[in-house]
């Protein structure tokens, strides 16, 4: 095999499995029929108009990467900006964590959230969750909402959560499809049990659609350190071994870091899935747009303009205890056209997973 190159960098999390020998037939792979399942009967609640929020200032803790990330940052604030422009809020402020910065960095950053009176303070990521933890105490006439973590025993602190393995599965499903060696690739930015969701349902949902094809999967750093979310280079050296390898269709969850990814699939001629983000359409990656198939949709932007929204009514029940697959908290994306033909087929495992027929897990099974 040709990774060893990719998988020596230091502090890389060496993972790649899927089968063992590399597959150099060129051949696409054998697909199963999808499912004939029926989604259930959508009876969302009714639609509300957005509430009059001016009132309201928001504040606003960025993760590592930052605005520009193409990912689950830019997502935030987009949904902060989308409730700035719909309920009218008074003010938004958003801060940027810092590369290598000390953990109490986080601490300080919201408690001058805090402290300047914007309320909701929204941390972007569970790097924040020791920090809102010990914050969040100290304000309890503030409001804060976390995203991708559970803070538990701390009545003024909202989780959001996601599925995000649900939507794994279904660009899983899409990647055995496209392949034409009937080869895939992950590539995760830090080793954690968020990012092996994101690993998990897509070799799930590849093996579904495909139970013969074979699955690269690494990790650009271990658990502990984020550098991993915000390496590019590492994320392209990685995503080239996998190429090399056989891989020709390769999903990234690696923040900032899946600039790499994609540079080294466009040179390669090969496909890309992106996550988060519909990153087809995010300006700071659109040279790659090209090889970008699809994207797995992970609604931080719907999540937070909720939020915001249950904050500004002064009921935070209306919120999912999860945004999954059955509310479009995640999903995938079409843009491009490149899988308009996939579309009927991933519907019919979309349908599959929220009548229950599949189960998706939140745990790589290797």
């Amino acid at each position: 095999m040709v990774l060893s190159g990719a998988l020596a960098l230091a502090g890389c999390a060496k993972d790649t499995g899927g089968g063992g020998s590399d597959n150099a037939s060129g051949q696409p792979c054998k697909t199963s029929p999808p499912p004939t399942a029926t989604a259930p009967a959508n009876t969302p609640a009714e639609q509300q108009a957005p509430p009059n929020a001016s009132h309201m200032k928001v504040g606003l803790a960025f993760d590592i990467g930052g605005r520009g990330d193409a990912s689950f940052n830019d997502a935030s604030i987009a949904g902060l900006e989308r409730a700035q422009r719909e309920m009218g809020l008074s003010e938004i402020k958003s801060l940027d964590a810092g590369a290598g910065e000390p953990e109490d960095a986080k601490q300080t950053r919201l408690r001058q959230l805090a402290r300047e009176g914007f309320n909701p303070v929204i941390a972007v990521g569970y790097a924040y969750a020791d920090a809102v933890r010990i914050v969040a105490p100290e304000f309890p006439g503030t409001k804060f909402g976390i995203v991708d973590e559970e803070v538990q025993g701390v009545p003024n602190v909202t989780p959001l959560v996601f599925a995000e393995e649900q939507g794994s599965f279904l660009v899983g499903v899409i990647a055995a499809h496209r392949s034409k060696n009937c080869t895939v690739g992950f590539v995760g930015g830090v080793k954690t049990p968020l990012i092996e969701k994101f690993q998990a349902g897509f070799e799930q949902g590849a093996k579904a659609a495909a139970p013969d094809v074979e699955i690269k999967h690494d990790y650009l750093t271990p658990a502990g350190d984020s550098s991993g979310f915000q390496d590019p280079n590492k994320g392209s050296e990685v995503t080239q071994g996998q190429l090399e390898s056989g891989a020709d269709v390769i999903y990234h969850a690696a923040g900032a870091s899946g600039k790499g990814v994609f540079s080294s699939v466009s040179s390669a001629g090969a496909m890309a899935i992106g996550v988060d983000s519909d990153q087809y359409n995010q300006p700071t990656v659109a040279e790659y747009k090209d090889v970008i198939i699809t994207s797995m949709l992970k609604r931080v932007d719907l999540a937070v303009f909720d939020y915001v929204a249950a904050v500004a009514r002064n009921d935070l029940s209306t919120l999912p205890k999860k945004f999954d697959l059955a509310i479009d908290g995640v999903g995938y994306s079409t843009s491009g056209g490149k899988i308009q033909d996939l579309v009927p087929v991933a519907d019919a495992y979309k349908a599959a997973i929220a009548s229950g027929q599949i189960r998706v897990v939140d745990k790589p099974q290797n």
